[in-house]
């Protein structure tokens, strides 16, 4: 009895630390990029102590389903809202009154350690400079690895002004993604832990450094001052460069086949030649 009484207390403590770890993976994933436990005001409120500001029943609820309390004119839930200068909080992925009650119980872990894990990265508040605008660049571009071997931004997005082809069209154009997520502060931290699937899944692993994520902000901050050229002069310029190089491959096609054409027809000719004339 004694024995399996021991099995299962090992047994509970280690599913407690796997729910406690999927737990953190979860505001990890989902919650980071607009939410830091000590770190300040992101796109959403420092959740810091949260549950001595609000019952958690009500923040259980919100976290639920925060659309229906700003519909619903709660005050709290307005101000919230106004807050993030009108930016809703999504309806978040796999969302249950279980995971928020959990939600809530790791947060009220971290707010009463003297450093959160999740106070967000810590990027130096030093002014850019020139030379953070051009590793920036190479990192987006690829012409500087990562250190932790992620790949670079234009496989997937462009900028404007960027030249060539381009670069990719997965994602967002990020022009202006440095106005978008309101400056350094929180840019950085979502390029910290990205929120999107497509990111997540690349970043998980192999997470951008302090100092590239520094490097990427300043440039973002650049790419608001440059001059912009037209983003469909880059598609313009790779639909006639193909169209160019399907007409050189269909001329190349009818040389080989004419060539091929004149060789079988050469010696029938000359047999039909020396028949008709023996």
């Amino acid at each position: 009895m004694l024995r399996l009484l021991s099995v299962l207390a090992v047994s509970m403590l280690t599913l407690g630390t796997l729910l406690a770890q999927e737990t953190a993976d979860y505001y990890r994933q989902n919650c980071m990029s607009c939410h830091t436990v000590g770190g300040g005001r992101l796109t959403g409120p420092d959740l810091k102590n949260v549950t001595e500001r609000k019952d958690r029943a009500w923040l259980a609820r919100f976290m639920t389903d925060p659309k229906a309390a700003i519909d619903a004119g709660d005050p709290y839930a307005l101000k919230i809202f106004q807050e993030a200068r009108g930016v809703m909080m999504p309806a978040l992925p796999g969302m249950t009154r279980a995971r928020a009650e959990a939600l809530l119980d790791l947060i009220q872990t971290e707010s009463a350690k003297e450093k959160s894990i999740f106070a967000g990265v810590q990027i130096s508040d030093r002014p850019f400079t020139d030379r953070d605008v051009e590793t920036g660049h190479a990192i987006f571009t690829g012409a500087a690895s990562l250190k932790n071997g992620g790949p670079s931004c234009i496989g997937c997005h462009t900028v404007n002004g960027m030249g060539g082809f381009g670069g990719g069209t997965l994602g967002p154009d990020l022009t202006t993604v440095f106005e978008r997520y309101q400056g350094r502060k929180t840019l950085s931290t979502w390029l910290s832990a990205p929120a999107t699937p497509t990111m997540q899944s690349i970043f998980k692993k192999d997470p951008l450094e302090p100092e590239e994520i520094l490097s990427l902000v300043a440039y973002f901050q650049h790419t608001l001052t440059r001059n912009p050229e037209d983003a469909s002069t880059a598609r313009l310029n790779f639909i006639l460069i193909g169209l160019a190089g399907t007409i050189v491959l269909l001329g190349l096609f009818d040389v080989v086949w004419h060539k091929r054409f004149r060789a079988v027809r050469r010696p029938l000719v000359q047999e039909r030649q020396l028949e008709s004339h023996p």
